[in-house]
């Protein structure tokens, strides 16, 4: 078993089973200190390059990218969950697939190979893993209220750092007490978000909200 996990044409996939562990690792410690492991991620995630379309929150579906990402259910289920699941599927069903081939004609597939149709093939399973999450998690992490009853609302920046052009996502509370993750992006140019930051709601263009810092600690009362 594990001559086969270091075989080279299986490196991807060990490699996601590890960062998996570690990430369940790094919430283990993190829930010990009362914080969360966003920060901790953020230099294994890559800086967030989508369109205001690609927003995690209410999907807009008017292109091929925001169906293909609510299809995977982003906007439902928190990406930090996602990830999990990507990289839990993605390491054991590549590895499944490898000892089968091996078994069965004795060689391996070269990693350029079967990366790529692992990588496909695991998506059908990101979403189920999604769904079942997003039935099991408790009722207040989601409602149907407007994008637009959100303005005017204090944020909290869960993951990412937002810049102008770079959304990052973020947890918001409805007038119901019902939590949204929605991606969001500084009002003011010049400005950055980091993950912990409580920022005010202030517009919305297409997808993507525009904050700015919470200008008034009164305000954190509504979280």
């Amino acid at each position: 078993m594990f001559s086969l996990m270091l075989a080279s044409e299986n490196m991807a996939f060990s490699i996601a089973l590890v960062l998996m562990l570690m990430i369940a690792v790094l919430e283990g410690v993190a829930a010990l200190f009362g914080t969360g492991v966003s920060s901790a991620l953020d230099s294994l995630l890559p800086e967030s390059e989508l369109s205001p379309h690609a927003e995690v929150g209410q999907i807009d579906s008017d292109t091929a990218l925001s169906r293909f990402l609510g299809w995977l259910r982003i906007g439902e289920v928190p990406l930090l969950m996602l990830l999990v699941i990507f990289l839990l599927c993605f390491g054991l069903l590549g590895l499944l697939l490898q000892g089968v081939l091996h078994s069965v004609l004795g060689v391996l597939a070269p990693g350029w190979l079967a990366v790529p149709i692992v990588l496909l093939l695991s998506l059908p399973f990101v979403r189920f893993g999604g769904g079942v999450l997003q039935a099991i998690m408790p009722r207040d992490e989601t409602s149907a209220v407007t994008e637009d009853s959100l303005i005017g609302r204090i944020a909290v920046i869960t993951l990412g750092t937002a810049r102008v052009g770079y959304p990052a996502e973020a947890k918001v509370r409805d007038q119901h007490g019902y939590s949204h993750y929605v991606q969001l992006e500084p009002d003011d140019a010049a400005a950055e978000f980091i993950q912990g930051n409580e920022v005010l709601l202030l517009s919305r263009q297409g997808a993507v909200y525009k904050a700015m810092l919470n200008p008034n600690p009164h305000l954190s009362e509504q979280r």
